[in-house]
């Protein structure tokens, strides 16, 4: 029998989750991350191989959500020294790559990067021939100071040429296994969140080729020879090498999981759901069974970017939220003990009043020793609980479409926080295993592959460029690790471009099927 593995690395803790051929889960497990992550995924898999009782050996699958990538941005550690080169003189020179950065972040990444003849106007016509002697000429002085490069050229989504010579140029100077990232891959039109999300891209290129040999390391060290994935941001999957190339999918993977883990659990396709987690609860809203996209610029460490990221909204509410009294009333977070709870809440014998010894005091848990809590003010519990759920409440109401009630997933471990009825909710569902959705949600996903790119309609027709657009769709499905035979088109968007000459369309297209055996 063939099982599949699924593994979330939360902020505070881990989870693991074994699911047999019918996606029924047959073991569980939850560890605190380590500072190192990895290790925390070692004692992760190693309980829940223990609590499932079977082979390691029969794993065939296995999937990771992780914050490697996250964190390296967030904490400005671990990024590469990249080059980045811009395809825009003489149009773009008044702005330079990285000019709205955070200081410390430009300081890291912005020591290489250059501003080249080439890019296109907005109906795809040159708006200068691109420069190759200057990008051979770049590339041999770049070579052995950086690990990657990102490329970004003016409307390289209405015609993405010059950044294709471009990483033609680049590599055959550099070597063909050195990695480069072309914007036309990674944004949307607007070439300074696209070019920013690029850079980024290139900067944690390294930072996904070790967590992707620490994940094989450590699965191989325990005896599982399975298929590995890494989660995407829409709640999708891509296989590892397809994961180097474009490591910045997995930023806000962790969410994503737990909304599709809160769809297959509830059954519902429909519905908001809130991930709480030891830090933060994140609030999302579940569209046709995946995490709706945000409709507008995302910002990743300060940097403003324009790639897919899901609706999200965080809130500083988490199960090691600390409670205190600011200014004669109970304050909730967003400080938090994170993946010290069992040391530092008063429940477990710790010194530190946090939100899970409200829900331990007021009857909602029991975990550690409830006699320790005992002792809290009945006033206060109730004011720093009323409290929580008055902020929940409200960004409930930010993240709903329509004035009426609608169904609210609750999941994570912290989401025993959350009382059977919450101001906006029409009801609030707590579905099995919901301390486990997020592991269960990358366990349970498809392979997806996603394109966004402008397309002419000049003496073409409407359907013939559609199935262009789907069938690139479907290989992008089939690079990340798709099943051919199972691949279906889940998303088509079209959007007419009124002021770009050659009746222009821009079209976003999204295929997913069943992980290749």
């Amino acid at each position: 029998m063939k099982y599949r593995l699924g593994i979330d690395v939360g902020g505070t803790n881990t989870d693991a989750v074994i699911l047999d051929l019918s996606n029924q889960p047959i073991a569980k497990a939850k560890t605190p991350t380590t500072e190192d992550v990895t290790s925390g995924i070692l004692k992760a898999l190693d309980a829940v191989i223990e609590a499932a009782g079977i082979s390691p050996a029969e794993i065939s699958h296995a999937m990771l959500g992780t914050t490697h990538c996250t964190n390296a941005i967030v904490e400005r550690s671990r990024l590469s020294p990249i080059g980045v080169i811009r395809l825009g003189a003489p149009a773009t020179l008044a702005i330079k790559p990285l000019t709205a950065w955070p200081a410390d972040l430009r300081s890291q990444l912005g020591k290489h990067s250059y501003v080249v003849e080439g890019g296109h106007e907005f109906d795809g016509s040159e708006i200068a021939s691109l420069n190759e002697n200057e990008l051979r000429r770049i590339a041999r002085e770049l070579k052995g100071f950086v690990k990657a490069i990102a490329v970004a050229g003016v409307f390289s989504p209405v015609n993405p040429s010059h950044e294709v010579r471009a990483g033609e140029i680049l590599r055959e100077e550099l070597g063909n296994d050195f990695s480069i990232s072309l914007s036309h891959e990674i944004g949307a039109l607007g070439l300074l969140e696209r070019e920013n999300a690029t850079i980024l891209n290139a900067a944690v290129v390294d930072v996904a080729k070790k967590a992707s040999e620490a994940f094989r390391s450590a699965l191989q060290s325990r005896g599982v020879r399975a298929r590995m994935y890494f989660t995407q941001n829409d709640g999708t999957l891509m296989a590892l090498d397809y994961a180097i190339r474009y490591p910045i999918r997995t930023v806000a993977s962790g969410p994503a999981n737990s909304i599709r883990g809160a769809a297959y659990l509830s059954g519902l396709s429909d519905a908001l759901v809130v991930d709480v987690g030891g830090t933060t609860s994140d609030i999302g809203v579940l569209a046709k069974g995946f995490p709706r996209e945000s409709a507008v610029a995302v910002e990743i460490g300060g940097v403003r970017t324009n790639f897919r990221m899901p609706d999200l909204t965080s809130l500083g509410l988490g199960g090691g939220s600390i409670v205190r009294r600011v200014g004669g009333r109970m304050a909730v977070g967003p400080q938090s003990v994170g993946f010290r709870l069992t040391e530092k809440a008063l429940v477990f014998g710790g010194d530190t009043f946090t939100m899970t010894d409200v829900a331990v005091r007021r009857g909602m848990a029991c975990l550690g020793d409830p006699a320790l809590v005992r002792p809290l003010p009945a006033a206060d519990v109730e004011e720093a609980f009323s409290t929580a759920i008055a902020m929940v409440e409200e960004t409930i109401d930010r993240m709903k479409t329509s004035p009426e009630p609608v169904p609210l997933v609750a999941v994570g471990g912290g989401s025993i926080l959350l009382p059977d009825a919450i101001r906006g909710a029409s009801e609030v569902i707590h579905p099995p295993h919901f301390e486990v959705a997020n592991a269960i949600g990358a366990a349970i996903a498809q392979v997806s592959g996603e394109i966004d790119r402008v397309w002419s309609l000049d003496g073409r027709q409407r359907a013939d460029v559609l199935e262009e657009a789907k069938e690139a769709a479907r290989q992008e499905a089939i690079k990340a690790g798709a099943d051919p035979a199972t691949i279906e088109i889940i998303e088509v968007d079209e959007i007419p471009l009124a002021y770009l000459p050659s009746n222009a369309v821009r079209l976003r297209c999204k295929a997913a099927g069943s992980l290749a055996e």
